[in-house]
């Protein structure tokens, strides 16, 4: 097989949280010889995972970038954190990779896990292959997990090996369904080249007649000569492999054993030899390449050293003060998990570390000329939230300043103050991904913090209406303070909002003191009877009177305050909840689970329908009071294999009494 040498290239290595990205990423890496010793994640002590909060947790919890050379080729891996919570760093990962390797598990059911993946690769054109993992399960099937992943995925999957068991079933090997030839593995040493079993024969050949018909399917010529019963040469099913995967018509399909290291040596032969150049990948993303260009795909604070963007160069070269975007940078650093080393200039297709882009944000594509215009995945929506609070009020300054750059490094991590409740609320993915941010703060800013669920913003309303006569008189020596207002108050249809008017006749009020009452009746319908904000009220000015001298705006306000909070406790006030429209999607097999959890949150049921573009999934539409949706993710992924997800938003006010008013009303007391 030709391989001609081509620039930096990069690869992203993603996956559910259980497929053994790490210990892949790790395989890789020692192959290539880029590391001394193999670690391994229960040890932490693997160039991935390095973080204190991924160390503890023993799973990724931020992207890991390894540079090195692999036979005089510049290379670049990312280790991208497989928890659904933390999908938006892969997906940023996923964006400046020429490849991506899937890693599945090889179990049938566990392929549904990988439904956003694909979907988001095939929704942007990124070329990746699979690799089946842990080979050495009992239980491990390469065939039932292909037809499991084909069924998910928008592109068709092309099997390139087989595998050889032994007579109680275990894998022992492969057969390369290109080259036709056999493989023994020997777990953690290079694989024995064998004859090709004569038991195997019949199957390899059935299996590389389907991989030939697959790529015929975009190579006419290739598929005259299987009409023909011509046998195309290797070189010919390599450059069809090689042209399909780079545009993205096929997904490859490779298997072995991370922790075995088997089937390693295999994989990084194909990124060698079948992986696009940064070029090609620049051109899909439709980045015109010219002068020097460098896109940043990861924000990071670094202790002393400060902010670091890792970014992809595109074009030219990057070097030590070279203006980039509104920055100078401060120096070129080469990646090797959270290591960092200086190198001065890095050219394109190289994955590096920037420093001091105090400017420069996850997704900017910088220009010596500026910022420019680049496509990007937008955020993803919040799913969770945590009301927090410094333990100590001398460390709220400090807090913001933290919870800013944890935004920074995650953009799927918003904060913000809620007027309503005053409180401070955290918000993202998921309850670890927010778990793993408070314990950042902790160990990086030295910071204690308190959280709890966030206050629901209730509101309150009438439903009967009341007349009430208030006076506000003050005599202190001097000019006093008198006004006199009669109030008409009753209630409105739901989500009428607020409506005041006057019925004055004779000037008994003059008109210059109603926008007085009308501020002194909203400053109390602030705070209900309830002690919520009251909606979906009209009130009236009828009569009332004034003095020449003692009157003004503040005695009025005064007097509507009055009179509004002597009216309204006799108005039958009611509490009223907000409720969501709620839209669910899981995988069709889950949607039974998912209905009995809105059912089992006071929730409306509105229909199931197939979710569009996604083969084998449902959404389902509900209405959903918002008291209930605290933790309604953590319950959905409980129950879908983690896959699950929900959009949101408001839809009504509706009344809440019995015994879930009470002890909404008993909690607030």
């Amino acid at each position: 097989m030709s391989h001609q040498p081509s620039g930096p290239r990069c690869a992203a290595l993603v996956g559910s949280y259980t497929c053994g990205k790490t210990t892949l990423f790790e395989d890789l890496l020692f192959a290539a010889g880029a590391i001394d010793r193999r670690g391994a994640v229960k040890d932490g002590n693997t160039v991935g995972d390095a973080a204190p909060e991924a160390r503890a947790r023993a799973m990724s919890t931020e992207l890991s970038v390894a540079s090195f050379d692999y036979l005089g080729e510049p290379w670049a891996l990312i280790d991208c954190p497989g928890s659904v919570e933390l999908t938006y760093e892969a997906q940023c990962a996923m964006m400046v990779a020429d490849l991506v390797v899937v890693v599945a598990e090889p179990l049938p059911e566990r392929a549904v896990t990988l439904s956003p993946i694909l979907r988001f690769l095939d929704d942007r054109n990124i070329p990746h292959l699979v690799y089946v993992n842990k080979m050495d399960l009992p239980e491990a099937t390469v065939r039932g997990t292909f037809e499991a992943l084909q069924a998910i995925s928008g592109r068709p999957l092309v099997l390139r090996e087989i595998p050889i068991r032994d007579g109680a079933g275990k894998v022992t090997g492969m057969v390369d369904l290109v080259s036709e030839r056999a493989w023994r593995w020997n777990p953690h040493k290079p694989s024995d080249l064998v004859a090709l079993p004569d038991t195997l024969a019949e199957a390899s050949g059935e299996a590389r007649t389907g991989m030939l018909e697959a790529l015929a399917d975009f190579d006419d010529a290739l598929m005259a000569e299987l009409l023909e019963d011509a046998v195309p040469s290797t070189d010919e099913i390599y450059a069809n492999l090689t042209r399909d995967l780079q545009k993205d018509l096929i997904v490859p399909v490779f298997f072995g054993s991370a922790e075995n290291e088997n089937g390693i040596r295999r994989l990084l032969k194909a990124l060698r030899h079948e992986a696009p150049g940064a070029e090609v990948t620049a051109d899909r993303l439709g980045i015109a390449t010219a002068g020097t260009m460098a896109q940043v795909f990861k924000t990071v604070y670094a202790g002393q050293s400060g902010k670091i963007s890792l970014a992809r160069i595109w074009s030219g070269e990057v070097k030590d003060g070279i203006g980039l975007g509104q920055d100078r940078v401060g120096s070129v650093l080469s990646l090797m998990g959270r290591r960092t080393a200086p190198r001065g200039v890095a050219r394109a297709g190289e994955v590096v570390a920037l420093s001091r882009m105090a400017g420069a944000a996850t997704g900017d594509l910088l220009t010596e000329s500026g910022v420019v215009e680049a496509d990007w995945p937008a955020p993803l929506a919040p799913l969770h939230a945590l009301a927090i609070r410094a333990e100590k009020q001398s460390d709220d300054v400090k807090l913001s300043a933290a919870l800013a750059r944890l935004a920074e490094e995650d953009p799927s991590l918003a904060a913000a103050h809620q007027p309503e409740t005053s409180e401070l609320v955290l918000s993202g993915q998921g309850e670890m991904q927010l778990q793993i941010a408070l314990a950042r703060m902790r160990n990086e800013y030295g910071l204690a913090v308190t959280a709890g669920k966030p206050a629901i913003p209730y509101r309150e309303t009438i439903t009967r209406p009341a007349t009430i006569h208030a006076r506000h008189k003050k005599q202190s020596g001097g000019h006093g303070e008198f006004a006199d207002v009669h109030l008409e108050i009753r209630p409105q249809p739901r989500g009428a909002g607020f409506a005041f008017d006057e019925r004055i006749t004779g000037g008994v009020v003059p008109k210059s003191y109603f926008p007085a009452v009308e501020k002194g009746v909203q400053s109390y319908l602030g705070k209900g009877p309830l002690g919520h904000r009251v909606v979906d009220v009209a009130v009236t000015l009828t009569d009332g009177s004034y003095h020449t001298v003692d009157s003004s705006d503040m005695a009025f306000q005064k007097a509507a305050q009055k009179g509004m909070a002597e009216a309204m406790p006799g108005c039958g006030p009611v509490l009223l909840e907000p409720v969501l429209t709620v839209a669910i999607s899981v995988p069709s097999e889950f949607t039974p689970k998912v209905q009995r959890i809105v059912t089992g949150r006071r929730g409306q049921l509105l229909g199931f329908d197939a979710k569009d573009g996604w083969p084998g999934w449902d959404e389902v539409q509900a209405l959903i009071p918002q008291g209930e949706m605290d933790g309604l993710i953590v319950e959905i992924r409980s129950q879908s294999l983690g896959v699950g997800t929900y959009t949101c938003r408001f839809d009504h006010l509706q009344e809440l009494s019995g015994r879930e008013a009470e002890k909404i009303l008993a909690e607030q007391a």
